[in-house]
């Protein structure tokens, strides 16, 4: 396949990922009265109630991660095409972010897995809570500094090796930062999901962890998309 077709299929299926994230996203806030993690029967009895609402959101999830490891074998190719001194540095990339979308499909399924106990009458309201307990990390500060480390990677890749434009790192910078902020909200207090900075408050888990990837995606998605010409390699690899 030719070059400019894999980048512009890439960029492409970072953009439907992240198009998918964005319709995704409307069912989490429809999920009203949350009772915390601490009274078994009504957690089992708000998760019964909500069990297809999780379930829809866990099945984006399967369509949005395969849409991005998509991207992330594309992206590593674009670095490797442009300047292989750099190839290492891409399936570093390509590395960390299998290692996101691998915990993200381990916190999905204990999620998910809180729906199956919740429907198994009578649904355990202690071993949901436990399953549910797992994930806040995982959403949270974990997935945070994952995508801090592999956007920060992706944007000086991108610029170093001249595969995209410069100033496409500093989004990627800025990105990392945006994650790396809230990273920290695990040693605040304790989760509460009705608060804005802690384990498992709505700045972590709602906010950090899907709209810094996303305004990156978007952004190195639509410049892939837009390739038109093969990417000028380094005078180190035309030597």
């Amino acid at each position: 396949m030719e070059d400019q077709k894999v980048y512009r299929r890439t960029g492409a299926c970072g953009l439907a990922a992240i198009a998918a994230f964005f319709v995704e996203f409307p069912f989490y806030l429809v999920r009203a009265g949350f009772p915390g993690v601490t009274d078994p029967g009504k957690i089992s009895d708000f998760t019964a109630t909500y069990g297809t609402n999780v379930m829809i959101c866990v099945f984006f999830d399967f369509i949005i991660l395969t849409l991005f490891m998509i991207f992330l074998a594309g992206f590593r190719h674009l670095i490797r095409q442009a300047d292989k001194q750099y190839e290492w540095l891409g399936t570093l990339i390509f590395g960390v972010g299998l290692v996101y979308v691998t915990l993200t499909l381990v916190a999905d399924s204990l999620q998910a897995a809180t729906v199956v106990d919740a429907r198994t009458i009578p649904g355990n309201g202690v071993i949901i809570r436990a399953m549910l307990e797992s994930t806040f990390l995982m959403y949270g500060s974990v997935a945070l500094f994952l995508m801090a480390v592999f956007m920060a990677l992706a944007g000086y890749a991108g610029a170093a090796s001249r595969a995209l434009p410069a100033w496409s790192a500093w989004v990627g910078y800025l990105c990392a930062l945006c994650c790396l902020v809230f990273v920290p909200s695990m040693f605040v207090g304790s989760p509460d999901i009705m608060h804005f900075y802690n384990p498992a408050g709505w700045g972590p888990e709602a906010i950090a962890s899907g709209f810094p990837l996303a305004a990156w995606m978007i952004t190195i998605g639509i410049l892939m998309v837009r390739m038109r010409q093969p990417v000028v390699r380094s005078a180190s690899v035309a030597a």
